[in-house]
């Protein structure tokens, strides 16, 4: 469902941002903005790497998760947190509870990496498996929550969330001398992007915001090209489920990010598999950053866009660094 013009961004202003900042410090990294000759050579632009890869649990997940458990009222505290996913946000919510001293309730498909289960575990919190299907998640999930009174906090739909992603490129405007004429982030649930919309209107309103995505999961592309959202068709449907190697980037949009998006990114890339593992490969041997394949998109976008952004200052957000090293593709 497509919101009202507006009718999404209103919680949000600079001082909600700066108070998600504020919040979120204690647990956080601030992760360091990187320069390459090479990357500089080969786009004719200036480039601004912002390595959320190297954030707490990997990802820039943390901030949103910690945002979300530490804005939580004292009585909410108490009944603890839970969540559906099996990915970066699970591992996210588990340490940010444990930081606060929460409980924490993780549902996982019985799928679900072993690596990823065991991080989970390491942070303090309890897993409960179910059947690898969005049904089975939602309703173990709604199960959990019935027993346990805890908050459910969504992986990307939530103002507190998408808050707490916005700091990734609030610190990249502070860190980076003169203002940047575009910025970019993977899209996959929209709450990166989402955030960086905010932090752009809020902190460098000159800046655009633009988007890469997998031709293979490209919900959000076709999305803002007809102006409403597309989201994935449903599970079974021959041919639609999303294919791509960046993992991380295979959910659809929610209604609060979309709203955002729809008004703030001017434009999403699709690139392709060929084009992400080129520029994961890239960041791996020149620049030495251990990126996962959903991390290199922006990069693949930005390289596919060489031609428009010659002699622009861009600044890319690398969303990740969770990867399987006995399943790199090259």
């Amino acid at each position: 469902m497509q919101k009202e013009k507006g009718s999404s961004l209103s919680p949000f202003n600079p001082e909600t941002i700066l108070a998600a900042h504020q919040r979120i410090k204690p647990y956080i990294h601030r992760t360091p903005v990187l320069q390459s000759r090479q990357l500089r050579e080969l786009s004719g632009a200036e480039v601004f790497i912002k390595c959320e890869n190297l954030q707490k649990v990997g990802a820039f997940k943390m901030r949103g998760a910690a945002n979300a458990v530490f804005s939580l009222k004292e009585s909410e505290r108490q009944k603890g947190v839970a969540t559906h996913s099996s990915g970066n946000h699970a591992q996210a919510l588990a340490l940010a509870a444990r930081l606060a001293g929460v409980p924490a309730y993780i549902v996982m498909p019985k799928t679900a990496p072993k690596v990823k289960v065991a991080a989970v575990k390491d942070y303090g919190a309890e897993i409960i498996f179910c059947e690898p299907t969005l049904q089975a998640r939602e309703s173990t999930l709604e199960a959990v929550v019935a027993r346990t009174g805890a908050t459910f906090i969504h992986p990307y739909n939530n103002d507190q969330v998408i808050a707490g992603q916005a700091t990734a490129a609030r610190e990249l405007f502070e860190q980076v001398e003169g203002p940047l004429d575009v910025v970019l982030t993977p899209v996959g649930g929209g709450g990166l992007l989402s955030g960086t919309v905010l932090a752009a209107r809020c902190f460098s309103p000159a800046t655009k915001v633009w988007a890469g995505e997998p031709a293979g999961a490209d919900d959000a592309y076709q999305s803002l090209k007809a102006g409403h959202l597309i989201p994935h068709p449903p599970a079974g449907e021959a041919g639609s489920a999303p294919n791509t190697i960046a993992d991380g980037l295979l959910t659809s949009l929610g209604d609060k990010t979309w709203a955002i998006i729809s008004q703030g990114v001017e434009q999403i890339i699709p690139v392709t598999e060929e084009e992400i593992i080129s520029a994961m490969r890239f960041l791996w041997e020149r620049m030495k950053l251990v990126v996962e394949p959903s991390g290199a998109v922006p990069l693949a976008a930005m390289l596919k866009e060489k031609g428009v952004l010659k002699g622009k200052r861009v600044g890319i957000i690398l969303s990740g660094g969770n990867v399987d090293l006995s399943k790199l593709p090259f």
